[in-house]
């Protein structure tokens, strides 16, 4: 019981574990770049030139306002892209030959990624170059205690919002991180509460616990402290709602699973 307790716990810790073997791998390969967008501060410089050396912000319309260049379109370059415009201007203009342009994103506001729910820190956090899920949750501060182990993401394609659940706990048990995607700007993360279940009566500690997967009946109990010296497990009943949301009252063995919502009712020993 007390591996069930920790189970939060340990698929933090293996959540930020993973972050870290998923940061040293994208340091390790190449290095995508992230395109540019509305918000984003740039600094650019000439090589020779510092007077045309500057920090701009993009628009909202997607332009920068360059020296001697004026307003230059960048909404959707990389800093590659951009870069070769701004030469290529500079040259077709006759204000520089050759000129060596290089731009540092000081920040990207554009691409971002926002992160709700149960985890430690919600709001929303950049990203530059690839990212995967278990990152955006390690950055987020991992998932709280009383969150779920499954997580949605939800992005547009296109003209429409998609919707992905992800088992995190599963994905991390097989080994298998096909489903560690990696996350798009304005893609959001959400982590719902985990499922619960009440127990009341002749317990120890009756009150709301989360639900582990797999609980079963013995196990609640013992989360709730055990039986109190007047209860018995005799006659156990459960307060359930079937899928029409109509409220069943079920009899209980000690082995049967314990469902999200159930209601467990522990009965006074009459001997």
């Amino acid at each position: 019981m007390e591996n069930i307790m920790k189970k939060g716990q340990l698929l933090i810790m293996v959540l930020a574990l993973l972050s870290t073997i998923g940061i040293a791998n994208a340091a390790a390969g190449e290095k995508k770049e992230s395109v540019l967008g509305p918000g984003d501060t740039l600094k650019i410089f000439v090589f020779g030139q510092p007077d045309m050396t500057t920090e701009v912000k993009v628009s909202e319309a997607g332009n920068i306002t360059f020296p001697l260049l004026g307003e230059i379109f960048i909404d959707g370059l990389t800093p590659s892209e951009a870069e070769r415009k701004i030469v290529n201007l500079l040259e077709s203009k006759d204000i520089l030959r050759k000129p060596q342009v290089n731009i540092i994103t000081a920040s990207l506001q554009s691409q971002m990624v926002s992160v709700l729910g149960y985890v430690r820190n919600q709001g929303r956090y950049p990203i530059e170059g690839k990212r995967r899920l278990t990152e955006i949750l390690a950055m987020a501060g991992g998932i709280v205690p009383d969150g779920a182990d499954q997580i949605t993401l939800i992005r547009s394609n296109g003209n429409q919002y998609v919707k992905e659940v992800i088992d995190v706990l599963e994905m991390i048990r097989s080994g298998n991180l096909t489903r560690d995607l990696n996350v798009r700007s304005d893609d959001l993360v959400y982590v719902e509460r985990a499922s619960r279940f009440y127990i009341y009566g002749e317990v120890q500690r009756a009150g709301v616990y989360k639900l582990e997967r797999n609980m079963t009946v013995m196990q609640a109990l013992s989360v709730g402290g055990g039986l109190t010296t007047r209860g018995t497990e005799r006659g156990l009943r459960i307060q359930r709602r079937d899928g029409a949301g109509n409220l069943q009252i079920l009899p209980l063995k000690s082995s049967d699973l314990v469902e999200p919502d159930d209601v467990i009712f522990i009965k006074e020993s009459l001997f």
